[in-house]
């Protein structure tokens, strides 16, 4: 065998051959180009790393295949010009789910012509003095309905009782001064006080996630012949000047994971990075012509979901919008700003019907950060490309030298010497 055996002879593959000490030329050049590298090197790096940190945000679309849920409409609305008594929230779907005159997680708050908030105007002082009323009365009290439709018990007992019988049967409610309850109740002179004023309207409601619309309406509705009528008569007769003139601050459509505090806080945080965080109809005034004047929304609901680092997805909703107006004392047709002729379908009613879709696609944002492997590949290729193109450079630079030397170029103390060693 060979002297050196086996591994001696795999010096011929060394593909890192070594120079000795003595023959090594060190320059001024070298030594510029050296701690430049280094510079590079280390901001390269630096900014590799700072890379590999940023959190990155993915959006994808994909087919919403989630089926039974629940929506959750927050809203703030203002009416300037509709009393409380006369403003009714009712909410229908394409199921043929309806929820009329809604009140629960609904609070409505009166406003002065000014637009300020009247104390105390949150807890309903009518129904306050109703129960007062109720209490003092004698035992066994049955009061008549004055041929409306009787609830279960027979009897109604508070006006609001013969104004929701009236409803029912699909008459209109216009004169409670020939109501006993409502002359007991003082109503008429209630309502008197209260028609100057306006309302804010604000609360959570939580509809199915189908094709549905809200209603905000004067007076109650009631449904007859498969069609929805409004109670538009004490409306329409107030001699005060109501219109549905409205501010909008606020309407959003949440999931159920934004009940918990801690994922309804990220999903804030989460819409602001992406710039979401306001919906289309947030801050929006709209001027109404007349009394009778309807506003129509269609909105557009995407469901949204976000997927953090740390495994947790909330689930959340975005909308897009678009208005219509209609000035219903034209009637059925009328001509618009450019002289078209335009026919309507229907008569329309005051109010302001928000109408909602529910979009097909799920939008996911999901938070992602560069893989470690990514980031050592990535500077060992800055490490290494850095120093090759630092070598052949100096390599240019140290044949340059030395050719311009034996032409006869100039030669001195800033140049490569003739021992080899920049000066």
């Amino acid at each position: 065998m060979a002297r050196g055996g086996l591994f001696g002879n795999l010096k011929g593959v060394d593909a890192f051959g070594k120079t000795m000490e003595d023959v090594k030329v060190k320059t001024k050049t070298g030594a510029f180009l050296t701690i430049l590298s280094a510079a590079i090197i280390l901001t390269f790096t630096t900014m590799e790393f700072l890379d590999y940190r940023r959190v990155n945000m993915d959006t994808s679309i994909v087919v919403d295949k989630s089926r039974g849920e629940k929506l959750n409409v927050k809203m703030n609305i203002t009416f300037p010009k509709v009393p409380c008594y006369l403003l009714s929230l009712d909410v229908m779907d394409i199921s043929g789910e309806t929820q009329r005159d809604l009140s629960h997680n609904i609070v409505k708050t009166r406003l002065d012509s000014s637009g300020n908030i009247i104390a105390d105007s949150k807890s309903n002082k009518l129904r306050n003095d109703i129960d007062v009323l109720n209490e003092q009365k004698q035992a066994g009290y049955c009061g008549s309905c004055y041929g409306g439709l009787e609830p279960e018990s027979g009897c109604c007992n508070t006006c609001d009782e013969v104004r929701q019988a009236y409803v029912n049967r699909g008459w209109s409610f216009n004169n409670p001064e020939h109501i006993e309850q409502c002359v007991e109740e003082g109503w008429s002179d209630k309502l008197k006080d209260q028609a100057t004023e306006g309302c804010n309207i604000a609360g959570t409601i939580r509809v199915s996630k189908v094709i549905g619309n809200l209603h905000l309406s004067p007076g109650r509705s009631f449904q007859t012949n498969y069609r929805n009528i409004h109670d538009l008569v004490p409306y329409l007769r107030d001699g005060n000047q109501h219109d549905f003139g409205h501010t909008i601050y606020d309407l959003s459509f949440t999931g159920d994971d934004e009940y918990d505090f801690n994922k309804a806080q990220k999903s804030q945080e989460m819409k602001r990075k992406l710039g979401i965080a306001s919906n289309p109809l947030d801050r929006t005034t709209m001027k109404a012509g007349s009394a009778q004047y309807m506003f129509q929304y269609f909105l557009k609901v995407v469901s949204t979901r976000f997927e953090l680092l740390d495994g947790k997805k909330i689930n959340t909703h975005q909308y897009s919008a678009t208005h219509f107006e209609r000035d219903l004392t034209k009637g059925f047709s009328e001509k618009t700003s450019e002289g078209v002729q335009v026919s309507h379908m229907n008569s329309g009613a005051p109010g302001v019907f928000i109408n909602y879709e529910i979009s097909p696609l799920l939008v996911v944002h999901a938070e992602s950060r560069q893989a470690f492997a990514h980031f050592l590949t990535s500077t060992c290729a800055i490490v290494g490309g850095v120093l090759t193109i630092a070598t052949i450079f100096d390599s240019v630079l140290f044949a340059t030298g030395k050719r311009l030397k034996k032409s006869g170029g100039p030669s001195g103390g800033s140049g490569y010497g003739g021992s080899g060693k920049l000066m």
